[in-house]
């Protein structure tokens, strides 16, 4: 390895400032996450055709590279049993990475802070990605609540499952004893409740998943239907526009429906299994939760902005504000030529997530019951085909999209945000026999919510 430097100049491509312009054979990896990453290291006798470019690697070394990629793959990410240990591994600036194409590239490292994300950049990361479709189901959960009451729900509802976010974030952090920095919060379930926590956060995973992929196969139905509608009465300039919806004439401030819109809402505001994974990427640590409390509080006024935006403006007289659809849009014709072109993007976005959301079911499922995410053709087909027959079957019988949130929502709801972090911190806290009652009493009761929150949406 004493030579290791020398060698590696002809990996260079130009002489260029790597920390400002990192090309394609400047892999950067922070020092701190090397023995997370473990990059599989090239001796320099086993790098071939120095001279060219992109080196190639000798078959030797591609064959070690296959084997540590196999033992790897044996164990969870937090099982530390098949890690190299520090001692045999290099510093970073003495390593290769080796990329599946045979191609040995120079490991750098960087200052601290680059190749992270910064506070703004994390907090839209967090904001886009709790966005979803459930956004065409608020004006509807509002008018199911009230206006006064759908108001204070979103609110609340915000508070909450920010705290629950909050209390995902700092479950790593309770486990003083172990190296959770490469831990995802599957890891932490699985610590504290053993398999049945790893294969239940998997089953409330595919209901969320399988969830939305029934929402967006709903959806583009709705959607390809307006827009042949749309063409339709275009070329027989047909005007829909003097359609009457129906009401109840209820009372439109306050309601005991409100059930309706928290499910909504629990999904709306769902990210919680996913954002150790974002926040990780964060620059600066000590801003997470800073970042999390902005990133919820623009989430909160976005939906109150649609939902108020749309409850208010509904044309009410004539129509009264319970002909509010479901899905917001349905309550534009389907020649108006706005909605038509909304319809239309909506229509290719969901196009190209659906099957990665598809993807996303198949390998958590496939994974972990068979340790393979393409074990047969005939498994994957069989998958395939249940997931899609679920979505025909709902689109048919169920069409109505607020249901199926509010059911899914409701659901994986019910694990990644009451449950798990509640007991989680309940059980840390008694293990360092720092646990109270008033904490203990509000910890059970954010439980019971999220159970409540799932029974009653079977009696709306």
């Amino acid at each position: 390895m004493a030579n290791m430097n020398s060698d590696s100049r002809h990996l260079g491509t130009s002489e260029v400032d790597h920390e400002r312009d990192p090309g394609p054979m400047n892999i950067q990896f922070e020092p701190s996450d090397l023995r997370s990453k473990r990059p599989f290291c090239i001796e320099p006798t086993n790098i071939v055709n120095v001279n060219h470019v992109i080196q190639r690697v000798s078959d030797h070394a591609s064959a070690m590279n296959k084997r540590i990629h196999y033992y790897s793959r044996l164990t969870t990410p937090a099982d530390k049993a098949l890690i190299a240990p520090d001692h045999v591994v290099p510093a970073p600036e003495e390593c290769y990475v080796y990329s599946p194409l045979g191609s040995a590239y120079k490991l750098q490292s960087y200052t601290e802070g680059y190749g992270k994300n910064t506070s703004l950049v994390t907090i839209f990361m967090i904001w886009n990605t709790m966005m979803g479709t459930s956004i065409l189901s608020i004006p509807w959960g509002i008018k199911q609540a009230g206006f006064t009451t759908g108001m204070c729900v979103i609110i609340l509802m915000g508070l909450l499952t920010l705290y629950c976010c909050y209390r995902v974030v700092k479950s790593r952090t309770m486990m003083f004893s172990l190296d959770t920095t490469t831990w995802e919060y599957p890891d932490v379930c699985r610590h504290y409740f053993g398999s049945f926590g790893q294969w239940s956060s998997l089953l409330f995973s595919l209901v969320s998943l399988i969830g939305a992929m029934i929402v967006y196969w709903v959806l583009m139905s709705n959607f390809l239907f307006n827009t042949g509608k749309f063409i339709f009465n275009f070329i027989h300039h047909i005007n829909d526009t003097d359609t009457i919806l129906s009401t109840n004439n209820s009372n439109p401030e306050i309601r005991f429906q409100f059930p309706q819109l928290t499910g909504v809402l629990t999904l709306a505001f769902f990210i919680h299994n996913c954002i150790i994974t974002l926040l990780k990427n964060n620059k600066k640590q000590e801003n997470n939760v800073r970042d999390l409390c902005i990133a919820y509080m623009l989430v909160t006024l976005t939906y109150l902005y649609i939902g108020v935006l749309v409850f208010a403006s509904f044309p009410s007289p004539p129509l009264s504000k319970d002909c509010i659809e479901q899905n917001f849009l349905d309550n534009f014709p389907s020649s108006d030529t706005l909605s038509f072109i909304a319809r239309i993007f909506l229509l290719f976005q969901m196009m190209t997530v659906y099957p990665l959301l598809g993807y996303l079911a198949r390998v958590q499922l496939l994974g972990h019951i068979f340790g393979d995410i393409y074990p047969s053709i005939f498994h994957v087909l069989i998958l395939n085909l249940i997931i899609v027959g679920a979505g025909v079957i709902m689109a048919c019988f169920y069409p109505n999209i607020g249901g199926i949130i509010r059911y899914s929502g409701a659901a994986c709801g019910l694990a990644f945000v009451f449950i798990y972090p509640s007991l989680i911190y309940i059980i840390s806290l008694h293990q360092e026999e720092r646990l109270t009652w008033p904490k203990l009493i509000f910890h059970v009761f954010i439980i019971i919510l999220g159970v409540a929150n799932l029974i009653v949406q079977f009696f709306m």
